[in-house]
């Protein structure tokens, strides 16, 4: 279990500082990280890092594309959570 953890909170540390370092290079007006490798890093588990990046840096919260595949991978996690907790519902 204590490997699990410091999984995620190594993966969400990641999407966090990718999701900063991408809103960095977007005031600057420089090469971006692509949008596939900040989705990949949620899908893998740093979905709650990379929505916090997004809501205190404020980026990519008006790029709906982003938005949608973003909240797909976010309620696809919570179900499979919920289904790991709860396996007989």
């Amino acid at each position: 279990m204590e490997v699990l953890l410091l999984f995620f909170f190594i993966v969400n540390s990641i999407a966090f500082i990718l999701g900063g370092y991408d809103k960095y290079l977007a005031v600057r007006h420089k090469s971006r990280i692509s949008e596939n490798t900040l989705l990949a890093a949620a899908l893998f588990g740093g979905s709650i890092g990379l929505l916090l990046a997004m809501l205190l840096f404020r980026h990519k919260t008006g790029k709906y594309s982003f938005i949608i595949k973003f909240t797909i991978i976010f309620l696809a996690q919570l179900v499979l959570v919920y289904l790991k907790l709860y396996p007989k519902i």
